[in-house]
This record gives C-alpha cells, structure tokens and sequence, in this order.
C-alpha cells in the first residue's frame, strides 16, 4: 500500500505533511503504515484514495491482499 501512496505523493507533487494537514491523518498514522507497524483501515485508505483523485477502492484492495 505504501508503494501506491509513495506514488501518489509524487504525482500530486506534496508530502506526507501536507497530506496529514489536509486529510486528518496523523501524521505518526503514515509513519508506521510506511513502516509496517500496522495496517490502514478502509476508512483512512478512503480518504487517501479520494484526497489523491483515486477509485475508493485504489488502496483498499491491495491491503486486502495483504492481510489474505
């Protein structure tokens, strides 16, 4: 999922800073998913999918695959 968000960042030109200030996602939150500490939940990866201009579903699948 972080590859897919990394690759968002770059497209959109931000930082995670700034996707923090105008999401609400804090910004520990995109630490440790970028870390793998833990897995977003379908609600934030929402969120990340609308704020970039992605499918509701760009995030959420990958993540499903993950925890398959």
């Amino acid at each position: 999922m972080y590859k897919k968000y990394e690759e968002c960042l770059k497209e959109k030109n931000v930082t995670s800073y700034q996707v923090s200030r105008d999401t609400g996602i804090n910004q520990a939150c995109l630490s440790n998913w970028k870390n793998g500490k833990y897995t977003p939940k379908a609600d934030k990866l929402v969120v990340l999918a609308t704020y970039f201009g992605k499918p509701a579903g760009y995030f959420i699948k990958e993540v499903a695959d993950v925890r398959s």
